[in-house]
């Protein structure tokens, strides 16, 4: 899957896989918030922001 999402222009830091139990409430908000701080660092993924054309 990672090879995948790179060849597609995803960074690696963009996917995470993580097992938990629905009665893992706690676990749950602490990987999602884990997984939006990297996303934040990692910015905007430059692949996928449309470019404007300007014509003169």
């Amino acid at each position: 899957m990672k090879n995948l999402m790179e060849h597609m222009g995803v960074e690696p830091g963009r996917l995470q896989f993580s097992w938990i139990s629905s009665a893992e409430a706690t676990k749950f908000v602490d990987v999602v918030k884990q997984v939006t701080e990297k996303v934040k660092e990692l910015g905007p993924n430059e692949k996928f922001i449309k470019k404007t054309v300007k014509v003169a």
